[in-house]
């Protein structure tokens, strides 16, 4: 995607080839999610429709580093307690590595993430797209 690889143009090498590696793992993991950026919040969202109800994570470049973002990661199980950060809905995992890719841990907690969208997803089916738009009509109100 030309508009992810603009995003991480802007970051060192060392970020950039561990995004790469992430964008391949995540890819992986949510086989059939849609890859979306969002440059001004730098990081990209994997979904399977539009909005937070296809969100399932995202993943969050700096110069920093980068992290595997987890919606609503605060209500998955964590044995291994890689989930980060003070939110209530959104956790994060830091990589500091790409081996830290290949730990079972975080693709359990992927899998997991993944299961949880399609329980929301069942319980809260998508109504049917609509053709057109359409529009209220609006009363004229004088004013005099």
């Amino acid at each position: 995607m030309a508009e992810a690889d603009t995003l991480l143009a802007t970051c060192p090498d060392d970020v950039r080839a561990l995004a790469a590696a992430a964008r391949k793992a995540l890819a992986k993991a949510l086989p059939g999610s849609a890859e979306r950026v969002d440059k001004p919040a730098k990081m990209l969202a994997y979904s399977y429709g539009p909005g937070y109800k296809g969100l399932v994570c995202t993943l969050f470049v700096s110069k920093a580093g980068v992290k595997i973002g987890i919606f609503r990661g605060g209500e998955l199980p964590d044995p291994a307690r890689l989930l980060e950060g003070a939110g209530k809905v959104h956790k994060h995992v830091p990589l500091r590595t790409a081996a830290d890719l290949d730990r079972p841990e975080l693709k359990a907690l992927l899998a997991a993430a993944l299961a949880a969208w399609r329980e929301r997803a069942a319980a809260d089916p998508q109504p049917p797209p609509r053709k057109g738009r359409t529009l209220k009509k609006r009363s004229a109100v004088r004013r005099g």
